[in-house]
């Protein structure tokens, strides 16, 4: 490593988190400067990997967000000695202790998030061992594990259920192997990627995600000492090692985070600067930002985002894995769709139940109908699962305040920014689920401006 661990380490510590219910004064436009810091899909991995280390690992560019501190809470049950570095925002790693953890412990500090399933390869390396509980995660879909339960089971684990989760072992280790995925899911690639650098012999990936935060991911493994190549048609080759160091790196800027911070601008007719914003990791997204009739100015050190034109256009979005149009852009872009004139189309193809927040988009006020059929270019896997995963957004129409409750993390984005477009006032209940991919997401709303306060005093997550 060309850098050193950080001396006088400070203990890990997380920021508080606000309480659950919001109450919003709607049609202010959100103007001023965020920034944002590295990617929720992204960090959160890059700390599993620093199990597979046999020195500290430095992650510098850290979100303050309620997943890092289940992964925290996670990596401390199993002996890893967390800290901040010469920054708040820098994680030192240190899995030299690494132990065996109890499922219930892990089932009680892992709660709704769904990371604890890639625990289980670097585990199984490191302790021949890995427990695992039932698994939770936003209710956009099915979220099967079982694409990660085959990868495990080809490199050689055997599975086997309990009552209180899943238990796996490596009596054997783990081997190299073929492995094609029947759709390039992020999850099961990064499975993949933290399996087999440390498995005997070769893996050959056929059918793997290729999103930014993948990339970035290899690029950490590198750094420790993996021998990994990304090939054409989404196709990765691993050959394992038999050890991996330590690494020190910069997270990558979260993309999603800074595509939401967009769509709020465009939705309350604001102008938003999103430090840490980099267009090559949002080219799809610019794209039909400028379409609907949005600006954006990229500098130096981020992106500034506004409406163009005098009124919004209407559009056709099909979501789809990289690089095309994350199905995470959609949710809050849709609330700024409302607002265009026409018929927008969105087609989702990734999750097959990511529309339910528009039923309070309906309660505000908007025309949104769903569909079964793909209404798109594509006939997806969805189209005759009898999933309604096709949105028609008729619009203009204008948002009044309504009583909502957030369903997931993005949903729950959108929700805020359509009370904050609307107009009147708005009572938001179970926000709290927004600081899983949103840091200090209540001081950001307050730096552009927003007219909102929230209830109950601060608790710590």
């Amino acid at each position: 490593m060309t850098e050193t661990i950080p001396v006088g380490a400070q203990p890990f510590q997380s920021a508080p988190v606000h309480a659950s219910v919001m109450h919003i004064n709607g049609g202010k436009p959100l103007n001023g400067r965020i920034d944002i810091k590295g990617a929720k899909n992204l960090v959160t991995k890059a700390m599993v990997a620093s199990l597979l280390g046999t020195t500290p690992s430095v992650l510098r560019n850290v979100p303050d967000i309620s997943d890092v501190r289940v992964v925290a809470g996670l990596l401390d049950l199993h002996g890893v000695k967390i800290s901040h570095g010469e920054h708040l925002d820098d994680l030192v790693l240190d899995p030299r202790a690494v132990e065996q953890a109890h499922m219930a412990e892990i089932n009680a500090y892992a709660g709704d998030s769904r990371i604890p399933i890639l625990f289980c390869g670097p585990l199984l390396h490191r302790l021949g061992e890995a427990l695992i509980p039932d698994l939770g995660g936003c209710k956009i879909g099915s979220r099967p594990i079982d694409y990660h339960l085959a990868v495990l089971r080809s490199f050689g684990a055997k599975v086997e259920k309990l009552p209180e989760g899943i238990r796996m072992t490596a009596p054997d280790g783990l081997h190299g192997a073929k492995i094609e995925l029947p759709y390039p899911s992020v999850g099961a690639t990064e499975q993949v990627l933290l399996t087999s650098t440390l498995a005997e012999g070769i893996t050959v990936l056929k059918g793997a995600a290729v999103e930014p935060e993948i990339i970035d991911l290899v690029a950490i493994l590198q750094k420790m000492g993996a021998v990994i190549t990304v090939q054409a048609d989404r196709v990765i080759r691993v050959e394992g090692v038999q050890e991996l160091k330590g690494y020190v790196h910069r997270a990558i800027c979260d993309r999603n985070e800074a595509a939401s911070w967009a769509s709020a601008a465009l939705a309350t007719e604001g102008d938003i600067t999103v430090g840490g914003a980099k267009q090559e990791d949002m080219m799809a997204f610019l794209n039909v930002f400028r379409k609907v009739g949005g600006g954006f100015e990229v500098m130096e050190d981020g992106i500034r985002f506004y409406q163009a034109d005098s009124e919004l256009h209407s559009v056709a979005i099909e979501t789809d894995v990289h690089p095309g149009f994350m199905t995470d852009w959609q949710q809050p872009l849709v609330v700024a769709l409302t607002k265009a004139h026409g018929m927008s189309v969105v087609h989702e193809t990734v999750y097959e139940n990511r529309f339910k927040f528009t039923e309070a988009l309906v309660q505000m006020g908007a025309n949104i109908q769903l569909y079964r059929e793909c209404l798109g270019s594509v006939h997806c896997r969805f189209g005759e699962r009898n999933f309604f995963h096709s949105a028609v957004i008729a619009g203009p129409t204008g948002l009044h305040g309504a009583d909502i409750v957030v369903p997931d993390l993005r949903g729950g984005f959108s929700h805020v920014v359509a009370a904050l477009s609307a107009q009147g006032h708005s009572t938001v209940r179970n926000v709290g689920i927004i600081s899983r991919g949103y840091e200090r997401f209540t001081e950001k709303l307050d730096a552009l401006g927003a007219d909102f306060d929230d209830d109950a005093a601060e608790v710590r997550a």
